[in-house]
């Protein structure tokens, strides 16, 4: 055998240091069994924050409610996020109306509103802990401070009381900052579990380690898993990216990897407030019990040639503002822009109105997460408010066209680079050094090959989803899809994307 495999390993084996600070310190949450055959009034795909959020929600209103979780609760975004639950979001507001018009801006602004206040509600009411901080955006440079002042004219225009400030209280200079006073930040796997208490509370069920392959959608929908089928009313796709193709929303996000940091620090150097910066590469700050947490130097998803050294320089980034610190946790999350920076939140296309989505929230999950299972639970169950008809009324601006037909290029282009660099170079016969990974071809067909904890893994190199070429991501051990970002453990193992199948051996 020219290679050896090893057995299968989990998607756990490869966390290591990447293990967010969230998780590291997670609680135990239930799973209950799976019942084949079993119909339901709603299906949740996901157990994040939107699906439990809109899980809770149908519970409420007497509905009998399945959640299902390819892995464990909060295991993908909503447990690797920052946690920032503000209304002032970086230069969001200006994303937006660079690609939509006023009403869609006020709107988008009015679900964050309602959002935040029912979350910061639910936190009250159930004991989860929440600091109030003030959140700013600000400019590291004098061009950013354009930037700056654009976002604060846009927040004022759609009612946030924001102010300016000079200086943001952080151990370099700023040019200029808009404040946003008595924001949030918690720990979102405290949030997921109180919800996902409050749901079985309420006779609702939630089951992990169970994928959804498929959903069809006759006189009842139908959706099949890999421990079997069940049935509902409605489904939800609250995956992240849809893990079906109708519609096309893969091609319509673009997926973003990122990067998190903790550190411990002297407590009188901790800034006191969450800040993000205007220019790139993002520089996100908060703090949680003693700890400093920074984050952001993102990439699209398979198409960073060294992932760890984007994470490697947010680390020297932090030790040369805050000497000292020690890093604790390092991990990294994934999340989907749309090209118009709206999410994408209602029934799919050819689902026969039973099947819904939620997908795009541009890195601020935690309120788009809450937004965007209001929205569905108000499109199911009939009681959808003004802010969120006029953001289903959205049109597509020629910008927006425009954008959308230079990604798909770009798409495209790494399809042809990575089947014409698969297949003009050939591995060799020596596995690859421990930590790292290669593309090659073995006869003519497209191979991955790599070495983690002293296994060595060879692979179809092809993505199960459409067909592009993967690429070796040296900072998680992973392999990336360049085209719509699925992602897959060393030994082929899926982890998050669109796809719904591993690797092939």
């Amino acid at each position: 055998m020219r290679r050896q495999g090893g057995s299968a390993l989990t998607p756990s084996t490869y966390r290591g240091t990447v293990t967010s600070l969230w998780l590291a310190n997670s609680r135990s949450i239930p799973t209950d069994s799976f019942e084949p055959g079993a119909h339901y009034d709603q299906i949740i795909v996901g157990a994040g924050i939107t699906g439990l959020v809109a899980a809770l929600l149908f519970a409420r209103a007497g509905r009998h409610v399945l959640v299902l979780e390819a892995r464990e609760i909060g295991a993908v975004a909503t447990g690797n996020t920052t946690a920032k639950v503000s209304q002032l979001q970086g230069t969001q507001l200006s994303r937006i109306k660079r690609y939509n018009y006023q009403a869609i801006v006020r709107a988008y602004a009015d679900g964050q509103r309602e959002a935040f206040d029912w979350l910061i509600d639910y936190t009250t009411d159930h004991g989860v802990n929440v600091e109030r901080k003030d959140a700013y955006t600000y400019a590291a440079t004098a061009e950013g401070s354009r930037a700056v002042d654009a976002e604060y004219r846009i927040a004022r225009s759609v009612g946030l009381p924001v102010q300016r400030v000079v200086d943001a209280g952080l151990p370099f200079p700023t040019f200029t900052a808009v404040r946003l006073p008595d924001q949030a930040q918690l720990d979102p796997m405290d949030l997921l579990a109180s919800l996902a208490a409050d749901i079985r509370v309420l006779g609702g069920r939630i089951t992990t380690g169970v994928r959804v392959l498929g959903v069809h959608s006759n006189a009842i929908t139908r959706v099949a898993t890999t421990a079997g089928e069940v049935t509902a009313g409605h489904v939800i796709l609250a995956t992240g990216t849809p893990v079906l193709a109708r519609g096309l929303y893969f091609a319509k996000v673009a997926a973003q990897r990122s990067y998190a940091q903790s550190f411990e620090v002297p407590r009188a150097n901790l800034p006191d407030g969450m800040f993000i910066n205007v220019e790139s590469p993002t520089r996100s700050i908060r703090t949680w019990r003693g700890q400093l947490i920074t984050g952001g130097n993102g990439h699209r998803v398979g198409r960073e040639a060294s992932p760890k050294s984007r994470a490697d320089d947010l680390t020297r980034w932090t030790e040369k503002f805050w000497p000292g610190a020690v890093r604790t946790h390092a991990w990294s999350a994934q999340d989907y822009s749309p090209m118009h920076h709206v999410p994408f939140v209602g029934w799919m296309p050819r689902g026969g109105g039973s099947i819904y989505l939620a997908t795009g929230y541009d890195k601020w999950g935690m309120t788009g997460g809450v937004a965007a299972a209001l929205i569905l639970v108000a499109d199911i169950l009939g009681t959808n408010t003004e802010w969120q008809r006029t953001l289903h009324r959205r049109v597509t601006l020629a910008p927006v066209i425009a954008r959308g037909i230079g990604e798909n290029a770009a798409v495209g282009w790494w399809y042809a680079k990575g089947w014409l660099g698969a297949l003009s170079h050939r591995l060799p016969d020596v596995a690859p050094a421990e930590g790292r990974g290669a593309v090659g071809r073995v006869g003519i067909r497209p191979t991955a090959v790599s070495t983690v904890d002293g296994v060595t893994c060879e692979l179809f190199a092809m993505c199960t989803h459409l067909g592009a070429v993967v690429t070796w991501n040296d900072a998680e051990h992973s392999w990336d899809c360049p085209a719509h970002g699925s992602r897959f453990a060393a030994d082929g193992t899926l982890l998050e994307g669109p796809a719904t199948r591993n690797l092939a051996g």
